[in-house]
């Protein structure tokens, strides 16, 4: 699909989102806004034909740009941040953001967010996301008035914007990559994309690794999942088997 050429507006902030089969969705906006992400995940589900928005790709397959004017130092400045799964990908970026002398910086630090066991379990029902289909398609004024038609019907636009925009913030903590590990992720996993009708980020973290971050969330036992987002902070602690107490861990307010 071709894209409309536009003049980069010399501020601006602009993201990027990845597929594991390597096409690609973004968008600059000099009002430098923040719900983008969920409206690049609108696209490549229309694109794509997918069940649903595919937003467990945001934690790990995104670069982002923001060039803003620094006043103390009487400059534009420039930052550019990607996860290393898209590493690969720099030279493109640069063109399309129109970036020069740029140094890069990898988040390292939420590459488990992109764990390939946490990943497999969408591969099934997202089978299109690791195929080439050879997409550059910039996100524009154009594509925003197709999603409001899409997605935003009229009579209940103000509603389907809450639904889009509601969403929980997870940690699952385990105890190394052990066969048990991998089955409590894929349960977790096939259950939440089930059963809850939300967006969600599922973080994993090894407290063997991360010693810090158990310590931070009070951890004394694996496995836990902590819901994060909404307040208040709530957690079940030790075997996940009982799904329905899950599910209201989760959405219970």
């Amino acid at each position: 699909m071709a894209e409309t050429t536009r003049v980069i507006p010399d501020l601006f902030k602009g993201i990027a989102l990845f597929t594991p089969g390597g096409d690609l969705v973004y968008c600059l906006d000099s009002n430098k806004q923040v719900h983008w992400h969920s409206h690049l995940c609108l696209v490549l589900q229309e694109l794509l034909k997918l069940p649903e928005p595919p937003h467990f790709l945001v934690p790990g397959y995104t670069a982002t740009v923001d060039r803003w004017f620094c006043t103390r130092e009487k400059r534009i400045k420039t930052v550019a941040e990607m996860y290393p799964a898209v590493r690969r990908y720099e030279p493109l970026l640069n063109v399309l953001f129109n970036l020069q002398n740029v140094g890069w910086s990898v988040a390292g630090w939420r590459e488990q967010a992109c764990n390939p066991v946490v990943l497999e379990t969408y591969h099934s029902r997202f089978p299109q996301l690791w195929e080439t289909h050879d997409l550059l398609v910039r996100l524009d004024e154009r594509w925003e008035q197709e999603l409001k038609h899409q997605f935003y019907p009229l009579d209940s636009q103000k509603k389907a914007k809450s639904e889009v925009n509601k969403g929980y913030i997870l940690r699952l903590f385990v105890s190394g990559n052990h066969s048990s590990t991998k089955q409590t992720l894929k349960k977790i996993h096939h259950f939440l994309e089930t059963e809850l009708n939300h967006p969600y980020t599922l973080k994993v973290i090894d407290i063997g690794k991360h010693p810090e971050m158990a310590e931070t969330h009070h951890i004394s036992a694996t496995p836990t999942l902590v819901r994060v987002s909404p307040k208040p902070i709530r957690r079940i602690v030790g075997e996940l088997n009982d799904l329905s107490r899950v599910l209201q861990l989760i959405t219970t307010n």
